[in-house]
């Protein structure tokens, strides 16, 4: 059945809703007409009824023990988490009927979250910036949840809302203050008109503290597993069938309603289920069925921090089948090379044999004792292809992590920035980019709130100040309820064309040209990399090649995290031609002395926190 309202045209609209252990359940219809619509029982605990005289935008909620509560799957929250649902018309005249999507390997990400990314903060004020980003090169948005948070709706809809978005409470909604679900539907109409896929990122692990009434209508919650966030979601236990299908359900409905490409899971190991199968194996089938089904692909896409491939094996190799997931060993080595920050996480780091280790086998960690953990950590992922890791310098959590959400320019020099950049677009993974990060935005990424519970603000206070003291930070965080913390995490777009920020934004457009069209660049094998660490001189050479016949020349990149210069050979077997380097005067370097044309043996000098690339005949 389709859960929650599900408007059918002409006045007609379908109500359902999962109550397993209620022996009555009414909709009320409370505006524009109020009324009560009894619920015809059915089979594994659904209720449901199709009533006419309703109209698009009626609000409703479901009367449960002479209680009215919303729609546990209510598509849209116009008022609030609290507040009565409403009824939405999702008829809408897509012009995607071409679109075929991007191919997984050849993506691009680059995550924004609505209220921030633009200064209206809505979806509708995406659109006008879609060229620029495709002009960058970016053929995939990844945009931070969207499911309605809670607010107290006195100060605005742009800033009574404001939330990364990971305290959603309801996994179908659209949060009210970036537009309708009508709104959404325009923008990735739009994404797809400029060749751009979207990605929407979902938290099915847990949900929002404030507004959550699900556990009204059913055993949502089990006490047999804990999270971070409280009680786990009841993925294994008892009534568990009808909670799975609430969250697959929710998957399929963005993919199909609203033609997003993509769903990237948040913090998959906080789904806990011990049944024989998993939550996120039965989900990918789904959406395996569902792609066939509409004839385009759609990926899964896991963020996870257990280094465990079982995520993306097939499902015939023990696996889930998911089809890529997060690599954090990947930003952790390199972060902790370009800053020398050794807190928290970052004490597993610090070397450059960390970073040639993630370029071969992505996984620093593979069942490797983990000084922070206190116990060993992953498993190998050999098996597995290149283009099934994303990778990032910067994201919402590492940005946000920092004690006053400092972005990366904030913390390393201009040229260390650049080099940064190419570690990453270079590599044979997927890359994320975190929105601004193209130009050196100035502007913080720190946590911010707007909850209407006095309570919860202060133990959303207390908690970030506990996270900090792992990193040995002894300065409050900023204060996430307030207004100014939010609005001083809107991007500044204006910096683009000025200074270095121009310049950084032509340096990733160069490498996003380069890594889009040069057939080695465009090879995910591994068997065809090789990354050389050099700790004494903090050096990582990496060589690339491909496999195929008609493309015999390789690739290799020396990178320099020293603060000093350092002279060094590259392997290279024949004369090899510059391709780029960082230190060059075009690129706001201190200049170069790095040859145009390099012959084996010849030794050279990288300037310091430089990268020099070479591509041999």
């Amino acid at each position: 059945m389709r859960i929650g309202a599900h408007y059918l045209g002409d006045g007609l609209c379908e109500f359902t809703v999962w109550a397993p252990l209620q022996t009555e359940v009414s909709v009320q219809i409370t505006s524009p007409e109020p009324r009560t619509i009894p619920l015809r029982a059915y089979e594994a605990g659904y209720w449901r009824t199709i009533e006419s005289g309703i109209a698009p935008n009626s609000r409703y909620g479901y009367l449960i023990n002479g209680q009215v509560f919303p729609d546990p799957a209510s598509r849209y929250q116009p008022d609030g988490v609290h507040e009565p649902s409403a009824v939405v018309d999702l008829d809408f005249k897509w012009s995607d009927r071409d679109w075929q999507g991007i191919p997984l390997e050849s993506m691009i990400f680059y995550e924004l979250h609505v209220g921030t990314f633009t200064p209206e903060g809505t979806f509708a004020a995406i659109i006008p910036r879609l060229p620029e980003l495709k002009e960058l090169g970016i053929n995939a948005i990844e945009l931070m949840p969207l499911s309605q948070v809670s607010g107290d709706g006195t100060e605005g809809k742009n800033v009574a809302y404001r939330n990364w978005g990971y305290d959603g409470v309801y996994p179908y909604s659209v949060q009210n203050s970036f537009g309708t679900p009508q709104e959404l539907q325009q923008l990735v109409n739009a994404c797809h008109q400029h060749g751009i896929a979207v990605v929407l990122d979902v938290v099915y692990n847990h949900l929002g503290p404030e507004g959550c009434y699900h556990g009204q209508f059913g055993p949502y919650f089990t006490e047999a597993y804990r999270t971070a966030w409280g009680n786990a979601i009841n993925m294994d236990d008892a009534h568990s069938l009808g909670v799975r299908r609430h969250f697959i359900e929710s998957a399929l409905y963005w993919l199909r309603e609203f033609h997003i490409d993509a769903l990237r899971l948040d913090a998959v190991q906080a789904i806990y289920d011990f049944g024989a199968k998993h939550f996120l194996w039965e989900l990918a089938d789904e959406v395996a069925a569902l792609s066939q089904e509409l004839q385009r692909s759609l990926y899964l896409i896991a963020e996870s921090d257990l280094n465990d491939p079982r995520l993306i094996r097939p499902v015939e190799q023990g696996g889930y089948n998911l089809n890529a997931q997060w690599s954090d060993d990947f930003h952790h080595s390199l972060h902790s090379l370009l800053t020398g920050e050794r807190s928290g996480y970052y004490s597993d780091f610090g070397t450059c044999a960390d970073l040639a280790k993630a370029y071969e086998h992505t996984f620093v960690y593979d069942w490797k004792f983990s000084e922070f953990r206190q116990r060993c950590h992953g498993v190998p992922c050999d098996d597995r292809p290149m283009h099934q890791f994303v990778v990032c310098i910067q994201n919402h959590d590492q940005v946000g992590n920092q004690p006053f959400g400092q972005r990366l320019g904030q913390l390393i020099s201009f040229e260390r920035v650049k080099l940064g950049a190419a570690a990453m677009l270079l590599s044979p993974y997927l890359p994320l980019i975190f929105m601004g990060e193209e130009y050196g935005e100035t502007a913080p990424f720190t946590y911010f709130i707007s909850h209407g519970d006095p309570d919860l603000v202060q133990a959303v206070r207390e908690g970030r100040k506990r996270e900090f003291r792992e990193f040995h930070v002894q300065s409050d965080p900023p204060d996430a309820a307030a207004i100014d913390t939010f609005l001083q995490c809107k991007l500044d777009w204006s910096l683009r064309d000025q200074g270095n920020h121009q310049i950084l934004l032509n340096w990733y457009r160069q490498l996003i040209q380069l890594r889009q069209t040069h057939p080695v660049l465009r090879t995910r094998d591994r068997e065809c990399i090789q990354a050389i660490a050099d700790d004494d001189n903090k050096t990582v050479v990496v060589r690339r090649w491909s496999k195929s016949r008609q493309q015999t020349g390789e690739l290799v990149f020396a990178m320099n995290f020293n603060s000093e210069p350092v002279t060094l050979a590259l392997p290279i077997r024949g004369k090899a031609a510059k391709y780029l380097d960082s230190a060059h005067e075009t690129w706001a370097g201190p200049g170069t002395q790095t040859p145009s044309i390099l012959s084996p043996k010849q030794t050279l000098t990288l300037a310091p926190s430089s990268v020099v690339l070479y591509e041999q005949e």
